[in-house]
């Protein structure tokens, strides 16, 4: 009997345990064109919050009583579809589960890049494509930028730090506490600064006392407001995302968003999946770099289904660096 992470109710606020539920599954028997998935590796990602609220967003709600879903690597078990064998390792959306029966146009066949599985996760996932296009397309990144990183340690955070210094940038990192900032240092960041050691604008003045050429925003906040105070004339801004007001019903407060105008700052949000069209691309370029070294894939792993909903909560406590995995 396959089991699966159900949503039992819908969180105000932070997330805890007592929201999901772990319960056995019938799988239906595989018709043609669907294949039976083992699953390997679990992806757990900060967006999947947003889907835990009955609200209209780019991907629909999660719905109460009903499994969870996420990225996952798994490997075909039994399959009536042309082109997939048992032994197969695909990436598909039919995570917080052990087992799950799907469309094949729903999986895709792992390229074969001569790295680890759970790499299609991270770096050469979803979680990569995110950092290589929201850097270089959405914030038209190019050598000698000063480019600011939030969440510098995490899992995109530390995927944008390495790609930015491989194409010739100035890189300034946000991260919490002293093993993080180590961690970005390490990863070629010219300047660190902790956030839990003071007001970040103050810090990100005396890293980058010129100011910035491009944000990389994965936390908003005062982070978003100290990128305003000190963004360049005609700086960018790809906004990825914004952790820091998640799991807070208080609306965000800004108090140099005015420079907007007056520096001609150009602030876009943006979908990873607007560049779906790309990935050869971004599977091409970015598997160079990871093969070469160049970008090394930063991994916090969890072992066991059951730890799944822990590894989720644990992205809001700082308990990541780099890319959080559950490992089946």
């Amino acid at each position: 009997m396959a089991r699966a992470w159900h949503l039992k109710s819908r969180p105000n606020g932070m997330p805890t345990s007592d929201n999901f539920e772990l319960k056995e599954t019938s799988l239906p028997p595989v018709g043609d064109g669907q294949v039976r998935i083992r699953n390997r590796w679990l992806s757990v990602d900060p967006y999947m919050r947003g889907r835990m609220n009955d609200v209209k967003s780019y991907v629909p709600p999660f719905q109460v009583g009903e499994p969870l879903e996420g990225g996952a690597i798994g490997e075909i078990v039994e399959g009536k579809a042309d082109g997939f064998n048992p032994g197969d390792l695909v990436l598909h959306m039919g995570g917080w589960r052990d087992e799950t029966v799907a469309s094949a146009r729903a999986v895709n066949k792992l390229p074969n890049l001569g790295v680890d599985p759970q790499k299609f996760l991270g770096v050469l996932g979803v979680t990569g494509a995110t950092a290589y296009f929201g850097l270089l397309d959405v914030a038209s990144a190019k050598q000698g930028d000063v480019v600011f990183v939030s969440a510098a340690a995490g899992a995109v955070g530390s995927v944008v730090v390495q790609l930015a210094k491989a194409r010739g940038m100035t890189v300034v990192g946000s991260a919490g506490g002293r093993e993080k900032c180590d961690l970005v240092r390490s990863l070629g960041a010219d300047q660190v600064v902790d956030y839990r050691e003071g007001p970040i604008l103050k810090s990100l003045a005396a890293a980058a006392p010129e100011g910035i050429d491009v944000y990389f925003d994965n936390v908003g906040g005062d982070h978003l407001d100290a990128a305003f105070a000190l963004a360049r004339n005609n700086a960018r801004f790809a906004i990825c995302g914004m952790i820091a007001g998640y799991n807070d019903p208080k609306p965000a407060e800004f108090r140099f968003i005015m420079r907007v105008i007056a520096a001609r700052i150009r602030l876009q949000g943006f979908i990873v999946f607007d560049f779906q069209s790309r990935m050869d691309e971004f599977y091409r370029e970015m598997g160079q770099l990871v093969t070469s070294g160049a970008v090394h894939a930063q991994e916090t792993v969890v072992d066991g289904l059951e730890s799944t909903p822990d590894a989720f909560l644990g992205l809001f406590q700082g308990a990541n660096t780099g890319k959080m995995l559950v490992r089946l």
